[in-house]
């Protein structure tokens, strides 16, 4: 146990405002603070401000802190940051860190208010005004050392707390708009909604779009600049994560994957603890995080029509989902539980994505041969259901939960409408690509009478259908243009030439899967008793 200094050990809290100490401290029992928190307390700020050992805050931050949480604040909040202050020397911005990490543990166990939403704005503004201090940033001694995965847990909560509150805000104006409430003078209408409305007016810049990607952008401009410390690379690295989630929710599918396209790329150098890491083995060290881009940056791919780089990315999370939910090696991580809705709503993606785009079936090509044999068994049309109307399905299942800044607009039926608008065509191309891959040429006019349209209308499908499926595909560090199709065709005169594309025969997934298998049955030979 570290000794404490008496001289500074009552040093009181000057960070905060007044509003966020009241706040939380109204439910504080400040003499009722148990010993085993106090010298938790203390040897978390050591770790985040003074040793700065990787192993020690690991085991504080990933076991002792949820041990503590379950043990005695399974209901109720931590300790406020005044009441804790002298256990950290009065640290400003350890009890910033501090109000964030206990402000997350009580907002997933409460069902938060309008005021628990605001006192969360004040916490995250307070926590980085602190973090991107000149003082702090330019500091010969690195001021703070957070782990890889609580950085990422910070900078996740923060959109995820954002998101939220759009909802909340709409979800307010909407009851309004029911109860005939004015919204600008809110007086008669049920009380709480008149508590929210007032809340809401008094508080008009809080969790605004501007300042919430002013933080995003602040720091990650401080973590690429040449001296900054392995704190702040670690900050830069998952804003950038949690801006690219941030746009995508938002509706700017581009903006989505140029947030994160440095990490990606690898394009920073992190070192900690005599280890040389780069952005993207950074992000792929926090499985949460790679999971995050992973998904986002598929929906945005998608969105972008770009169906093949869609497949890449979520094929390869989904089978990293499926081998460790099969093992159980994921269950043991923190937020395992979502790991399994996460990987359902990725393969209800790729169900709409081995549809539109049917040369990712092919053998050999971008899904593996397992992951395409699950998603035609949970995921095949009933015959009930049009097309349209099942892919419509697939993407409200799959699709987050898209928000917008102003209440006047529907971001997620916007979104919706935009998604169902793309499919559309794209099931009438699916019917004429029926047709041509029963034969090598055809006339135009008779395949136009199969699909009921005037020989004028089919031509310009033919087309659009075409240039709709050249799209742009990431290549080994370039971007280019290449055909998602599965077949060849050419208009010459009044004549439909086909050619279907040719398979590339490849055997390493078959013999994969029957090693797999034998494994599974090797496996369960193993388990029987033998004894007599």
């Amino acid at each position: 146990k570290k000794k404490r200094d008496p001289a500074t050990s009552n040093s009181p809290a000057t960070i905060f405002t007044d509003k966020i100490i009241n706040a939380m401290a109204a439910n504080d029992a400040d003499s009722c603070v148990p010993t085993q928190v106090t010298d938790f307390i203390f040897d978390l700020s050591d770790s985040v401000t003074l040793s700065q050992i990787n192993e020690e805050q690991t085991k504080l931050y990933n076991l002792t802190f949820r041990e503590l949480c379950t043990k005695y604040f399974s209901s109720t909040q931590w300790p406020s940051p005044q009441s804790i202050a002298s256990e950290c020397n009065g640290n400003p911005l350890f009890l910033a860190i501090y109000a964030e990490v206990t402000h997350r543990h009580w907002h997933s166990v409460s069902r938060p208010t309008v005021r628990d939403r605001m006192d969360g704005w004040n916490v995250y503004r307070e926590l980085f005004e602190e973090l991107l201090d000149e003082e702090n940033v330019t500091a010969t001694r690195a001021a703070f050392y957070l782990l890889p995965d609580w950085t990422f847990d910070i900078m996740h909560e923060f959109v995820y707390q954002f998101q939220g509150f759009c909802q909340f805000k709409a979800a307010v104006h909407a009851s309004a708009k029911k109860h005939n409430v004015n919204v600008e003078s809110p007086t008669d209408g049920p009380h709480h909604l008149v508590e929210n409305l007032n809340q809401l007016q008094q508080n008009p810049d809080a969790w605004s779009v501007d300042s919430v990607t002013y933080y995003l952008h602040r720091l990650i401009s401080v973590a690429k600049s040449a001296k900054a410390q392995v704190g702040y690379q670690y900050l830069g690295i998952f804003a950038s994560i949690a801006l690219s989630r941030l746009e995508c929710l938002l509706g700017d599918y581009h903006g989505c994957l140029e947030s994160a396209s440095w990490v990606t790329e690898g394009s920073m150098v992190v070192m900690d603890s005599g280890n040389e890491w780069s952005s993207a083995q950074v992000m792929q060290s926090v499985f949460a995080a790679r999971l995050s881009y992973s998904y986002h940056a598929g929906i945005s791919y998608l969105m972008l029509g770009r169906y093949k780089d869609a497949a890449k990315v979520l094929g390869s999370a989904c089978i990293i989902l499926q081998r460790g939910l099969k093992t159980g090696q994921l269950r043991k991580l923190p937020g395992s539980d979502q790991f399994s809705k996460q990987y359902d709503r990725m393969i209800a993606l790729l169900a709409i994505l081995t549809r539109i785009c049917p040369c990712l079936q092919q053998d050999g090509h971008l899904l593996e041969e397992s992951l395409v044999k699950w998603i035609n068994e949970k995921h095949h049309a009933p015959p009930s259901k049009d097309e349209a109307t099942y892919l419509q399905d697939l993407f409200l299942y799959g699709s987050p939960k898209f928000v917008s800044p102003s209440v006047a607009h529907d971001a997620y039926k916007q979104q919706q409408k935009q998604f169902n608008e793309q499919m559309k065509s794209q099931v009438a191309s699916r019917q004429v690509r029926s047709y041509m891959k029963l034969y090598t040429q055809m006339e135009i006019s008779k395949l136009a009478q199969f699909n009921d349209m005037e020989e004028s209308d089919f031509i310009s499908l033919l087309l659009c259908y075409k240039h709709k499926m050249y799209q742009l595909e990431q290549g080994s560090g370039e971007t280019s243009s290449k055909s998602a199709l599965d077949i060849h065709y050419y208009l010459n005169g009044t004549t439909v030439h086909v050619a279907e594309a040719e398979k590339q025969r490849r055997f390493e997934n078959y013999f994969l899967s029957q090693i797999t298998q034998n494994a599974d049955i090797m496996k369960d030979v193993e388990a029987i008793s033998t004894v007599i």
